[in-house]
């Protein structure tokens, strides 16, 4: 993949040799027979340099199949791969082989992958480190024997592919290994990650194949990357994904004739970066895209989706390009994993699902404003349905509507907030419903109204907004339709056992003033206070409702916090209509 990071430890004297620790082709113990991957694989790319367990992440993201990204020499003509070129990190059943053996006990493999551009930038990707070919092939194996798999992938770019003794090298490596391995009865699955071309691959991708065919080297798989395109164009990423694949399959025809349609489709590989590439806004796949790729993936039974890579999988970093920890956009962690996860085995699950998005997940609106967001949805699995899209929890004087009310997971819509001239400052979650056959989910969008409270002013003191906000409130309490002292709302609090169902917002008063809490309360062990800047409160037990005062004086900072609150295991207690005079 491009633009990749990688990790250099100094280079001692003391260097391990490879030969020792490998077998030597077509000698030593025969060789486990590992499990053939499926006929179609999901199996995004894991960066080998960032924290976190492979076998964790793909419980995680639901991606049983992982691309191990990178193995590459620790030093230009060095013959020992290493994983990311990092000499603490040796090929070695120490080295991952807990976590291998785990995604392998859940129905999932791994595929080592050796190269990528930092190695193809560096000149550590092995077949251009190591001039002995036989020793190539020999890493090769242990890398084989060491974590029994039953695919390797050789992802060459940069200068690697204008290296015409390694591409020569490699691939006669790669035939030796070929040898052994139908020696031993093994399975063994060769896949090359090519850049593309919107078109298919550029020449310098098709000569590693050209070499690939007059060595006699079986290539298994062909995987492009259809991001990084680089050529100044906005892109829709779906689409051209699809006229890249076709233009590779087209090449694949001509260097391998005897091969039927469906058998050129079944040796074709599509891996994709989720949100904005290392070139820019102009290249962003999104969730929708991701749901086109899918049904085009399934259409043509090709063999491996992929994507750079699953550490990328969240929304963590809107705005920024080539991330490898995020990928750019608005999204819930996991989205383009949940996507593909379906490819892998021949079929899907029998239900289909979508996902759910609003982006921007919030913004501010000032009395008088207004404010929009996209509602994006995707079809996560199954075929795309017709998604119902609603918007609740908005208060009085505050108007959210989602057009079109209906759309087809993949589509997107707008999400449009308008806020009234009277409506009190505070945080106002807004909760956007998507409803299909296979079931719902939501998207929270938080609308704040700025402001803060002034002298002589209790924000929603009445409870007319229909919501809490912006009170903060212990579990359990909500604003109600009765009974009420004015209007038609009143608040009620829920005590516990353990705790007093309080509800509290904090204002700026007039240091050193003097003020007087006032308001309604019902029900047992009511409390109404303040605190922090001031302390004061007073309580009653009535079945009615009673109104309480409750005079203070403000400190030198103004900033009191104003309550209400029943008493621990007590009944619930209703308040309304509080102001301070």
């Amino acid at each position: 993949m491009r633009r990749r990071p990688t990790v250099r430890t100094a280079v001692t004297a003391l260097a391990t040799a490879l030969a020792g620790a490998a077998l030597a082709l077509g000698g030593g113990e025969p060789a486990t027979a590992a499990t053939p991957l499926p006929p179609r694989v999901f199996a995004p790319y894991f960066e080998s340099w960032l924290p976190g367990s492979p076998a964790e992440l793909s419980a995680q993201s639901g991606a049983k199949h992982l691309t191990m990204a990178f193995l590459q020499t620790e030093a230009k003509g060095s013959c020992t791969p290493y994983w990311n070129g990092d000499r603490s990190k040796p090929v070695s059943s120490s080295v991952f082989g807990a976590d291998f053996a785990t995604i392998r006990s859940r129905g999932g493999d791994v595929i080592p992958s050796f190269g990528g551009y930092a190695a193809d930038n560096g000149g550590t990707e092995l077949a251009d480190s190591c001039t002995d070919t036989d020793k190539v092939a020999e890493a090769f194996q242990q890398v084989i024997t060491t974590y029994d798999i039953s695919r390797i992938d050789l992802d060459i770019e940069d200068n690697s592919l204008t290296n015409s003794a390694g591409i020569d090298r490699r691939n006669k490596a790669v035939k030796k290994v070929q040898d052994w391995a139908a020696a031993q009865g093994r399975t063994l699955q060769i896949s090359y990650t090519l850049p593309t071309t919107t078109r298919g691959l550029a020449d310098s991708g098709l000569a590693v194949l050209r070499n690939a065919v007059a060595n006699g080297t079986r290539v298994d798989v062909v995987n492009i990357m259809t991001f990084d395109y680089y050529d100044g164009a906005q892109h829709d990423m779906a689409a051209d994904t699809v006229s890249a694949a076709e233009g590779l399959h087209a090449q694949l025809a001509q260097l391998y004739p005897a091969k039927n349609d469906a058998q050129l489709w079944a040796m074709t590989g599509v891996t994709e970066m989720p949100g904005i590439d290392d070139y820019g806004p102009a290249e962003t796949f999104t969730t929708q895209d991701a749901a086109k790729v899918y049904q085009w993936a399934v259409s043509r039974s090709i063999n491996t989706l992929s994507f750079w890579a699953l550490q990328r999988d969240n929304g963590g970093c809107p705005g920024t390009k080539g991330s490898d920890t995020c990928s750019g956009i608005a999204q819930e962690t996991w989205d383009f994993s949940r996507a593909f996860a379906p490819f892998t085995g021949g079929g899907g699950p029998s239900q289909p699902d979508f996902s759910l998005s609003v982006s921007p997940g919030g913004s501010s609106v000032p009395p008088g404003g207004s404010a929009t967001a996209a509602v994006g949805t995707a079809a996560v699995s199954g075929p795309a349905q017709t998604v119902r899209l609603a918007v609740d929890g908005a208060p009085r004087g505050v108007t959210a509507e989602v057009s079109p009310s209906s759309v087809t997971a993949g589509d997107s819509a707008r999400l449009t907030v308008s806020v009234a001239s009277d409506v009190p400052p505070g945080s106002y979650p807004l909760t956007v419903t998507g409803t299909a056959p296979s079931g719902s989910h939501t998207a929270t969008y938080t609308l704040t109204v700025p402001g803060h409270g002034a002298p002589g002013r209790v924000v929603n003191g009445d409870f007319e907004t229909g919501v809490t906000a912006p009170w903060t409130c212990d579990q359990g309490a909500a604003v109600v339709n009765g009974p009420v002292h004015g209007g038609s709302y009143a608040l009620r609090t829920a005590p516990t056992a353990s705790g007093t169902g309080e509800c509290r917002q904090t204002l700026t008063l007039s240091p050193g003033t003097s003020y007087t809490l006032g308001g309604w309360v019902r029900g047992d062990y009511a409390f109404l206070g303040v605190s922090g800047g001031a302390t004061a409160s007073k309580w009653a037990s009535s079945g009615d409702w009673t109104r309480l005062a409750v005079p203070f004086t403000t400190d030198s900072s103004g900033k009191v916090t104003v309550y209400v609150h029943g008493w621990y295991g007590q009944g619930a207690v209703l308040a309304d209509d509080l102001t301070i005079g």
